[in-house]
């Protein structure tokens, strides 16, 4: 299988302010949020970060999608590195987050062709492509109305059709169904799915056992900044069900730590 996604020894730090070091009980002025991270995903797969909430999941992605940049590490992305060409990874990536937050003065209609023409889609091209998408996620009908007076649902689903307007080969989701509905979070399932079976490579951060569960071929697991596990679901699952493997690897960790 090709490797479309390396994640090459990510480590990210922040400050840590001293309101933070307050609520947190430490005087330490820095937070590794991501410490020397690992992995690779391939062409046609689902590769799944699994990990509570604080664990870097988050900087991870927005590391591989140059959005913020590593202290140190690189990825490359299909060949282009985030590092030395990071307009060329945007380029070639979607990347659906809960921290993208769409403009409420607009509409689904506008937003659609303002991002496909940032990213250089042919207008025809673009027509076509949000025909199908507003079509396939129901927007149509709400293609005119103004984000603030959406649902969160069609909002998420907006957010998704905006991620992917591009077609891109490699797609990021950061807690893809995360607050929506049972309906909207299957239609979103469905469609990474569906998304793997036109040969995609899909990395999806989640919290959600379930998730992974139904979606990933492989899974890194996540704990404080460190990828503490990488492997098939298969093998990961083998012995127990991910949501007691991951707690057992937790504790163990834990235990590590307190002996330390």
């Amino acid at each position: 299988m090709k490797e479309l996604l390396q994640v090459q020894n990510l480590k990210k730090t922040f400050k840590v302010s001293a309101k933070q070091q307050k609520i947190q009980g430490t005087k330490e002025r820095l937070k590794v949020a991501v410490n020397h991270l690992s992995f690779t995903a391939y062409e046609g797969e689902v590769f799944g970060l699994l990990g509570s909430n604080g664990a870097g999941k988050t900087t991870t992605l927005r590391m591989m999608s140059a959005l913020i940049v590593p202290d140190e590490g690189d990825v490359l992305v299909d060949g282009s590195s985030v590092v030395k060409n990071p307009n060329e990874v945007r380029s070639k990536i979607g990347f659906l987050t809960s921290e993208l937050k769409l403009e409420e003065f607009f509409t689904p209609n506008y937003l659609f062709d303002f991002f496909a023409e940032l990213h250089g889609v042919e207008k025809e091209t673009a027509r076509k492509r949000k025909q199908e998408l507003f079509e396939k996620f129901q927007i149509s009908q709400f293609a005119e109305v103004k984000v603030a007076n959406l649902s969160t649902g069609m909002k998420q689903k907006v957010s998704l059709v905006i991620s992917i307007v591009h077609n891109p080969s490699i797609i990021i989701f950061d807690e893809p169904t995360n607050g929506l509905d049972v309906l909207t979070a299957k239609v979103v399932t469905d469609f990474l799915l569906e998304l793997k079976s036109q040969g995609k490579t899909i990395v999806v951060s989640t919290h959600i056992f379930s998730l992974i569960e139904k979606i990933c071929d492989r899974v890194g697991i996540i704990i404080d900044g460190s990828m503490v596990v990488c492997d098939t679901l298969e093998n990961i699952t083998a012995e127990k069900c991910l949501e007691e493997k991951f707690f057992d690897i937790y504790a163990e960790r834990a235990g590590e730590s307190y002996e330390k």
